[in-house]
């Protein structure tokens, strides 16, 4: 199988990332650890692609406090329409001490090592 073909059996992650410099870095990481990656800028466009298809994880990047309140929401959305999905947050020590809604938070200054590894835990232990 080659690289650009993904694994059937690989865990799915729908990742929203509105910075456009680090969305496609985020998601080659994680396609060459083995997952596969739908990703978007928009958490309206994210919405509409978490009711089109099953995601073992929704990654949402908050990169801001002003991102705070609309990450939530989503989160909350996602969480009411199916309890089960495992949602995580990616942000920064600062903003995750401002927030309580995913089932993680992912707190990187962007270290790919330390994002891989937290992602990798959250989808072994569910």
């Amino acid at each position: 199988m080659s690289p650009l073909t993904p694994d059937p059996s690989a865990k799915t992650i729908l990742h929203i990332c509105s910075r456009e410099m680090l969305r496609p870095l985020r998601d080659q990481i994680l396609r060459l650890s083995g997952y596969a990656v739908d990703s978007t800028l928009s958490t309206a466009e994210g919405l509409s692609m978490f009711w089109g298809k099953h995601y073992d994880l929704v990654l949402i990047d908050v990169e801001g406090e002003n991102k705070i309140h609309d990450s939530e929401l989503m989160c909350t959305e996602i969480k009411t329409a199916n309890p089960e999905q495992m949602v995580a947050f990616v942000c920064n020590w600062r903003v995750a001490v401002l927030t309580d809604c995913p089932d993680e938070i992912l707190r990187t200054e962007f270290d790919p090592q330390r994002f891989v590894e937290g992602v990798h835990t959250m989808l072994v232990t569910q």
